[in-house]
């Protein structure tokens, strides 16, 4: 049996199995720390961290279709379906068909949904300084990741993992 110190390429920096050299594991991480982060602040305001990405599409522009908010929010219906129930349950949106086209789903805030926007001003605050980052640099790493995203999001994932030179 090998421990851990004599499994092969284990004290070369440069081995690309290694957990630090992994562009994957740090964004993860990261994604998994920030919405714990957001986790108190949309607890005393009664939202869920994907409930509150559903507000903040609604709180641009209303009516959005099923369809509209997956495609905003890279979330397929099968998730998107049920969350967007729940929030009709607690009062925060309704949906209704489309009376152009029976087959789409038109979500919209109710009243109560509208109201919590003044209520989620304090999110966004709460937690920029929560980061204890600069402005700039909020909005140096927004700008990065937010490229990262776009970069993933048009080229399908079978043509990016048979890209050669690229690292996960």
């Amino acid at each position: 049996m090998r421990n851990r110190t004599d499994a092969p390429g284990a004290g070369d920096a440069q081995d690309p199995l290694r957990l630090d050299r992994q562009v994957c594991f740090p964004l993860y991480a990261a994604s998994n720390l920030l919405t714990r982060l957001y986790r108190p602040a949309l607890a005393d305001i009664g939202l869920t961290y994907p409930q509150y990405l559903v507000m903040l599409v609604l709180w641009e522009a209303e009516p959005q279709s099923v369809g509209a908010l997956g495609e905003r929010l890279h979330l397929d219906s099968g998730t998107l379906t049920p969350l967007l129930k729940r929030m009709a349950d607690a009062d925060l949106v309704t949906r209704r068909r489309d009376a152009t086209d029976e087959r789409r789903v038109l979500i919209e805030l109710t009243p109560s949904g509208r109201a919590l926007r003044a209520r989620a001003r304090q999110v966004p605050l709460t937690l920029a300084a929560a980061l204890d980052l600069s402005p700039e640099a909020l909005d140096t790493l927004r700008e990065t990741v937010q490229t990262l995203v776009t970069v993933l999001a048009q080229e399908p994932a079978h043509d990016r993992a048979a890209s050669p030179g690229r690292r996960g």
